[in-house]
């Protein structure tokens, strides 16, 4: 008996997996019907129900295209769009995202001082000098606030912080009736804040949201019990470093060093802990740990018996790289909080607003000052209306904040640089990251001592390990000024935390050479030579955006041209003249550039010791004109 064996295998059919968008699925669709349905369907009209069918399943393809590609382009740091994403992603790597940043200064506080004594032999009463703690705030007349990092102390004085004394007035028989006393201290622009949060029951890894808006950082979080909580950099580091007072009953060892060190720095181990970050929206998420009884706090040593316990297998390899910080390692993550009411009080403000001119802080707004009961109440209270302030440096670093792309390219240059300062790219990026606090860098040049003594051809040796930073900030107006002493002093010892031992770090100001725009254009017939004209100043100023320029940066002249070219209606660019202006009296800066020396084939040079070309007035600086012929 015969018989015809039917195969159930399916006939192969050639799929194209290559389409992208709502037209190419819509076409690969007829196609595949009308190759593999000839029969079936042949009505590919727009109006027929299969045509329907059709692209509807190719308006879905092209939607699950579309939200696919995006997934994938929102996991990547270089390609990310989405702000939140962009947050997620800086803080995977490493880098926390600044909503503002403050400007800090040197503030000069005064008092008088009664004097003591007998005729002739006067000397000043001590015992009537002033302690202002933290925290006390100055404003200024527009209400900027500014408040004192540090206790002053007039009673105490050292070449780390001395006591200037001087005679202010004296009485009918020439003798000194009252002394001035002067302090300098470094202040910052915020506001102090507190919140309470009622914490009921216990929840691990307990997370508050602290809604205000530029906020600076937590300055202390504590309880009812006035048990406080420590900020760490994660919830996995049990340990901080902890700043003592040098005195003998702290350290009775080191106290005879006290003049020359006043300060001394311990390994604390906090278990009452919380780590922070910013959202999206620019609220800041305090996280705490998921342990709980009661630890006590006490002060430890790194012990080499720790090294490697942070090992996943516990063992210990020769061969294997060491976290140094591995011992500061803890599988609780810090004590949480419960059954209780916390009080966090931070510091806001900062922001371009916050960056103020010379004698402008002069205000005492809140003043906390140590009370003194065994003096004359009546000649104390007139000591404390005499206290008066003012900082002869302008106040400047304040900024706005991390933009998006400041976010992004700020994240991949921090996980490059892993935390250590090597490379002269790892030194601007860590420069550039310095808590907002301590004061803001917006411009940044580095080299090695090297590289300037060969291109100077000095005689001298040069140190190969010495590294030359040269920095700038801006003032309130954004125009480019030297940073003060107290920014920069901040910022050596900030870098020291990451460089390497042998590294010198010399912190210098760059030069900052101003310079106006002349040009020449003719345009096109039947055009309007205003808007013309004008558009091109404005390209111009676009250009020299000093948000676009950095220290040691050339100015190419053919670029310069190509702006001004590339406007609509311009035909030609007759003459282009880029010059210096220079004059502290003008509103300039007060160092004078020869141009033309510095030009070479169309492009003009910086000067070897490093400087930034900044057109500081666009509106007044950049001046056209149209030649008609």
């Amino acid at each position: 008996m015969a018989y015809n064996k039917i195969s159930n295998k399916t006939q192969q059919k050639d799929i194209n997996y290559l389409n992208k968008d709502f037209n190419s699925f819509r076409n690969q669709l007829i196609n595949f019907a009308q190759t593999y349905y000839p029969n079936t369907f042949n009505d590919f009209s727009d109006g027929s129900p299969g045509m329907m069918f059709m692209e509807t399943a190719a308006y879905i393809g092209d939607v699950l295209s579309y939200y696919t590609d995006t997934q994938l382009q929102e996991t990547f740091l270089d390609t990310a769009q989405e702000r939140t994403n962009l947050y997620h992603l800086a803080y995977t790597l490493g880098y926390k995202p600044q909503v503002t940043s403050v400007s800090s200064t040197i503030l000069d506080v005064f008092q008088l001082l009664p004097s003591k004594g007998g005729s002739g032999n006067k000397t000043p009463d001590f015992n009537y000098a002033l302690e202002l703690d933290v925290p006390s705030t100055f404003t200024t007349n527009r209400g900027v606030n500014f408040n004192i990092l540090n206790s002053i102390n007039f009673n105490y004085s050292s070449s780390f912080d001395p006591t200037n004394i001087s005679v202010y007035s004296v009485d009918i028989a020439n003798d000194p009736e009252y002394y001035l006393l002067k302090k300098s201290t470094q202040v910052i622009s915020s506001e102090r804040v507190s919140q309470t949060f009622e914490i009921n029951g216990l929840e691990r890894f307990l997370t508050l949201n602290l809604r205000d808006s530029n906020i600076i950082s937590i300055e202390s979080i504590t309880d009812i019990d006035g048990n406080e909580y420590t900020e760490v950099p994660y919830l996995a580091q049990s340990t901080v470093f902890d700043e003592v007072e040098n005195i003998q009953g702290n350290t009775p060892t080191l106290y005879e060093y006290r003049t020359e060190t006043p300060y001394l720095l311990k390994l604390k181990k906090v278990p009452r802990r919380f780590a922070t970050r910013f959202n999206e929206e620019g609220v800041l998420e305090i996280s705490f740990g998921g342990g709980s009884g009661d630890i006590v706090d006490e002060e430890v040593l790194p012990n080499p018996d720790n090294i490697g316990l942070g090992n996943r297998d516990g063992r210990t390899k020769l061969d294997s790289a060491f976290d140094p910080s591995n011992f500061l390692y803890s599988k609780a993550y810090g004590q949480v909080p419960s059954n209780t009411v916390l009080t966090v009080t931070y510091l806001k403000g900062g922001g371009l607003r916050s960056n103020v001119a010379t004698n402008t802080i002069t205000n005492l707004s809140s003043l906390t000052i140590k009370n003194k009961p065994n003096l004359n109440q009546s000649l104390l209270s007139t000591i404390k209306e005499s206290l008066a302030c003012t900082n002869e440096e302008p106040a400047s670093g304040g900024t706005n904040g991390d933009s998006l792309e400041d976010i992004r390219q700020n994240t991949i240059a921090n996980f490059a640089a892993q935390q250590r300062v090597i490379t002269k790219e790892d030194y601007m990026v860590r420069t550039l990251a310095m808590p907002a606090r301590y004061g803001r860098i917006s411009k940044v040049y580095i080299n090695k001592d090297s590289d300037l003594n060969n291109s100077l051809n000095l005689s001298t040796q040069p140190n190969a390990l010495s590294t030359n930073l040269y920095v700038l900030g801006f003032n309130s107006a954004k125009k480019l000024v030297t940073c003060n002493t107290a920014t920069k002093t901040n910022l050596a010892t900030y870098l020291n935390e990451f460089k390497p031992l042998t590294d010198s770090i010399n912190i210098k100001d760059a030069f900052v050479i101003n310079f106006k725009v002349d040009f020449e254009i003719t345009t096109f017939k039947n055009t309007n030579n205003e808007r013309i004209l004008l558009e091109c100043i404005s390209e111009l100023q676009d250009y020299f955006n000093i948000d676009r320029w950095q220290i040691n940066q050339p100015i190419i002249i053919s670029e310069v041209i190509n702006v001004i070219a590339n406007v609509k209606g311009v035909q030609s660019v007759q003459k282009i003249i880029i010059d210096n202006i220079s004059g502290i009296e003008l509103g300039y800066s007060q160092y004078k550039y020869d141009f033309k020396i510095a030009t070479n084939e169309n492009i003009i040079f910086p000067s070897m010791d490093p400087c930034i070309f900044e057109l500081k007035y666009p509106n007044n600086d950049i001046r056209g004109k149209i030649t008609q012929y």
